[in-house]
């Protein structure tokens, strides 16, 4: 597990679009916590420490909700569709030993052979962990990997303790070969014959076509 998050949380009684923008106003997030059975509890959040903390995938916060420690899941984060800021935040109760499905990032590292493109099919798995002991990432190495190569998600090397939820035969990583210019060019005129673009041809100037060379005039 990455170090610990600790964040203080305070009680929300007010609620509402209005009481929203007073709290971010405030520089505060508002969230609510659920889980395991217990009553949801809508809390506000610091904005800072917040926002630092949900960077990480999957975020394990404790929280200190007025003096008592509540382990958490970030499980979603809504942000303003243009500045990004964060809006709300909704945080799943979790229990130290307790197993948790998460989406996990898919990270490609090493160099493949030349004339190569490697292409990340899946970008996560899904994967059964311990909730104190989520990884940031499964990593596939594709060193020297040549074409034709893929790697199905039960290939993935996983931390130990995980259990891979996604279909085991998913096709994760591909490795193929890189297009030629001319495959290109061809990929391109198909594609501006569907769209109905004609290409300029050069012109070319009929008088100097016509005019003599220095042997013809000879």
């Amino acid at each position: 597990m990455a170090d610990e998050i600790r964040l203080s949380a305070q009680t929300r009684t007010e609620f509402g679009k209005g009481a929203a923008r007073r709290i971010r106003r405030a520089d505060m997030i508002p969230a609510v916590v659920y889980g395991h059975g217990e009553a949801p509890r809508h809390v506000t959040l610091p904005g800072h420490a917040t926002m630092l903390a949900v960077k990480r995938e999957n975020a394990v916060l404790t929280l200190d909700v007025e003096g008592e420690a509540v382990l958490a899941l970030v499980k979603d984060v809504q942000r303003e569709p243009v500045r990004r800021v964060i809006e709300h935040v909704d945080l799943v109760i979790v229990r130290r030993g307790e197993k948790v499905e998460v989406e996990v990032a898919v990270h490609v590292e090493g160099e493949p052979a030349v004339e190569t493109v490697v292409t990340v099919e899946n970008q996560t798995l899904l994967l059964e962990v311990e909730a104190t002991h989520i990884p940031e990432n499964v990593v596939v190495d594709v060193s020297d990997a040549e074409a034709g190569t893929q790697v199905l998600a039960s290939q993935v090397p996983l931390p130990t303790g995980a259990v891979l939820v996604t279909d085991p035969e998913s096709l994760v990583v591909n490795v193929t070969a890189a297009r030629t210019t001319e495959e290109l060019d061809a990929d391109l005129a198909e594609a501006e014959g569907e769209l109905g673009i004609e290409r300029d041809e050069p012109e070319v100037d009929a008088d100097a076509e016509a005019a003599p060379t220095a042997g013809d005039q000879d």
